[in-house]
């Protein structure tokens, strides 16, 4: 796959305002990265991203580790950083643990949240099925439909903890999200999963909630790692 240089991801001068630099620095890089301005595996290279921010050589390395630490760049000896793309076994051991974790947090939904938190979740599914059914082929638009769903199932989740752990997965598994909802049919199965577990939720069923939402994240697996290499293959 042909990846754009990093002159291809648009206005990304640092304005003199309260955050410090480096903060700056971080979050553009951060949303060029999860919003596919800065492909997986693209090349980063420290005198061009020095030029674009108008920073220091040791602000941009600052934020070079700080998102290498996210797992949104990986930093490869003697080559330097890269915009990380998982392996066939990491994608795997990420959605296991995905998986694990938002059946946890439809769990504490379906105990915690109050009737206008469970609306706010309604209107996120009605979003999602209403992109599905405009635009299926716009992969963009999806995740921020499902952005839009997991931040009402935070929310309701009402756990400080969770969240912190949930977004930064969600921010590390964004690039498999988007090879299984561009996978041909995939977006109207996973419309249809997630309205499922709209559904257990109003019921107040904890249990097929969280099971629903386990068979959603394991579909969502099988599509993308058959998108990626086994580890060792060509």
């Amino acid at each position: 796959m042909t990846v754009p240089e990093t002159d291809a991801w648009g206005d990304a001068s640092i304005g003199r305002v309260a955050a410090p630099l480096r903060e700056q620095v971080i979050e553009m890089m951060r949303s060029a990265i999860l919003g596919f301005q800065l492909r997986p595996g693209q090349r980063l290279i420290e005198r061009e991203l020095i030029e674009r921010f108008g920073v220091s050589r040791t602000t941009v390395r600052e934020a070079i580790r700080d998102l290498a630490a996210e797992g949104l760049i990986t930093v490869i000896p003697q080559k330097g950083a890269i915009v990380s793309m998982p392996s066939h076994d990491e994608a795997a051991d990420l959605y296991d643990i995905r998986a694990h974790l938002e059946s946890l947090a439809v769990q504490r939904f379906v105990a915690r949240a109050t009737d206008e938190e469970v609306d706010r979740l309604q209107q996120a599914v009605d979003e999602l099925s209403e992109q599905t059914r405009r635009d299926p082929a716009d992969t963009q638009k999806l995740l921020e439909a499902k952005d839009h769903f997991y931040e009402a199932l935070i929310t309701g989740a009402g756990s400080a903890v969770l969240r912190q752990v949930l977004v930064s997965l969600q921010a590390r598994v964004r690039i498999l999200r988007a090879t299984s909802l561009g996978a041909e049919g995939r977006a109207d199965e996973a419309a249809r999963e997630i309205r499922a577990i709209m559904s257990a939720v109003e019921r107040r069923d904890a249990d097929e909630a969280s099971r629903l939402s386990i068979l959603h994240i394991q579909n969502a697996a099988k599509t993308a790692l058959r998108e990626l290499p086994e580890d060792g293959a060509e």
